[in-house]
């Protein structure tokens, strides 16, 4: 079920989500970057309570097997792998980045990402669209980092997106949702699913992306750089519970001014 359904059908369904035809009960995606190894990626991503990894395919060693693998540690029979073209600053690198990852893994669920700069990382926008499209025509389900720009937005869910994945914040930079005038109109027009990508810095952020009706949130640095990862996986899989059971339950209206909690009728 996604965010655009009302809150009301919500509470009278089983609270999944779906993406390209495939079904998830985590709304929590971790990724696999910035661990200090393998193992403690892979028992994060058990606490984190994970059903979906996002896999940089040029960092992340899937094929030498002389060096450690992740799929040895992060078994595909638990998670479903996300590959993503982090990295990628033309259209035609992250299209032969993910063609790759088809040929390696059989996978064709992938998240784009172009970005336009080493400083910001910020998304191309207009790169983004125009690999989207050679991606959706050579077949692949696509999930897209965004900026959080509600016309781009609709613009790649009318490419073909299957997601929409707009930023909090700068990727790795952990300041948290910066405008959630614009995820909120991006949510309320959306037809596929909303994911905040980028900005979490820690589970209050995680709980608010929830709140305001997103269906997933993805993370990596929040957690990876966390003194302790596996503690704060769990605080993150707990915060994302928190918050879209918040969204669904449907928050009390905010006043300017105060309003008693008891009437004020028969006092003595």
């Amino acid at each position: 079920m996604n965010a655009h359904v009302s809150p009301e059908s919500a509470l009278t369904s089983d609270d999944s989500w779906t993406v390209a035809g495939r079904t998830f009960t985590s709304r929590l995606i971790v990724g696999t970057g910035k661990y200090k190894d393998y193992a403690t990626n892979a028992a994060a991503a058990e606490a984190a309570g994970a059903e979906i990894v996002t896999v940089a395919v040029r960092r992340v060693n899937l094929t030498d097997p002389s060096q450690p693998l992740l799929v040895d540690y992060i078994k595909q029979d638990r998670f479903t792998y996300l590959p993503n073209t982090a990295g990628c600053f033309t259209g035609e690198d992250a299209v032969r980045t993910l063609r790759l990852a088809r040929e390696a893994g059989g996978w064709d669920l992938v998240k784009l990402e172009v970005l336009s700069d080493p400083k910001t990382l910020f998304p191309d926008m207009e790169e983004t669209l125009r690999s989207l499209k050679l991606l959706v025509a050579d077949g692949f389900q696509v999930m897209v980092y965004c900026s959080d720009d509600p016309v781009y937005c609709r613009k790649l869910e009318e490419a073909g997106a299957v997601a929409i994945m707009p930023l909090g914040a700068p990727i790795g930079s952990g300041l948290g949702i910066q405008n959630r005038v614009n995820l909120r109109i991006i949510i309320e027009n959306a037809k596929v699913p909303v994911l905040v990508d980028a900005g979490v810095g820690t589970a209050s952020d995680a709980a608010i992306g929830m709140e305001l009706g997103c269906d997933a949130i993805l993370m990596n640095t929040a957690i990876a750089e966390a003194r302790d990862p596996i503690r704060m996986a769990r605080a993150m899989k707990h915060a994302v519970i928190a918050g879209r059971e918040a969204y669904l339950a449907g928050r009390m209206p905010m006043r300017r001014y105060a309003d008693p909690s008891s009437p004020l009728a028969g006092l003595i």
